[in-house]
């Protein structure tokens, strides 16, 4: 079984749902985790509780990433608290379901600030401040290969944060660093389940070859690994987690 042991891990958007289960698989395997939250204060705090509860080490963070200069201070905070970063798992990310005709300016600058700018920001810290032979873990979605109407702009961003992820493999690689992103299916969290029915739900459910939609638990698991040493020789890949819904 592979180990996180004397990993320090940042995860963005750890107070809830993916996050939030990352962060606390990332501890269950050894890693000292960031958890890095915009606005919920105690919600971080309960996840680094439980950290701590099951003997982990956990330290909560607000930053908004879409601000560089905070990322920077955030970079600064974890690496003053643990002496390093080895891996950097950007899982922070907002969702307006609009379709592109009823999208406004300020609904499309708020979703390309926090996916795409907020992922840039870590990024170009990471380019010089993450540890060598460290690990990269950006968040897509599966909804890039559905085409659903009302996710134009969502699916826009993860596209671009899929292309980010590629090209920065190949500019950070000769440090040791892997550089991938998991692209979650329809997964039960409050991200994915607000605004929508039991109908619509069950409907995503059915598309997948198990007949239900994922868990946090399900992408976190992957996450882990991908953040272990047996993953090194995967890079510049983008990992579908969907129970085969596409």
């Amino acid at each position: 079984m592979f180990t996180l042991n004397h990993k320090v891990v940042l995860i963005t958007g750890a107070s809830r749902g993916i996050g939030a289960e990352v962060a606390q698989e990332m501890a269950a395997h050894g890693a000292k985790v960031i958890v890095n939250f915009a606005n919920d204060q105690a919600a971080a705090d309960r996840v680094v509780q439980q950290i701590i509860a099951q003997g982990g080490e956990a330290l909560a963070v607000q930053t908004d990433v879409s601000d560089a200069a905070a990322v920077k201070r955030l970079f600064d905070r974890a690496i003053a608290q643990y002496g390093k970063i080895d891996v950097l798992v950007n899982n922070a990310g907002i969702l307006i379901n609009k379709l592109v005709k009823d999208t406004t300016d300020e609904d499309f600058s708020r979703q390309m600030d926090v996916n795409v700018k907020g992922v840039f920001n870590t990024l170009r810290e990471a380019a010089t401040r993450l540890a060598d032979n460290g690990s990269v873990i950006n968040f897509s979605t599966t909804v890039i290969r559905l085409m659903l109407p009302t996710y134009g702009t969502y699916v826009a961003t993860k596209a671009a944060v899929e292309q980010l992820t590629r090209v920065f493999a190949k500019e950070i690689g000769s440090r040791g660093i892997n550089v991938n992103s998991v692209a979650p299916g329809p997964t039960h969290t409050e991200l994915f389940t607000d605004g929508k029915s039991q109908q619509q739900i069950d409907r995503l459910a059915s598309m997948s070859a198990f007949s239900r939609i994922g868990t946090p638990t399900d992408i976190a698991k992957v996450v882990v690994f991908l953040a272990s040493d047996e993953a090194k020789w995967i890079s510049a890949q983008n990992i579908g987690l969907n129970g085969g819904v596409a």
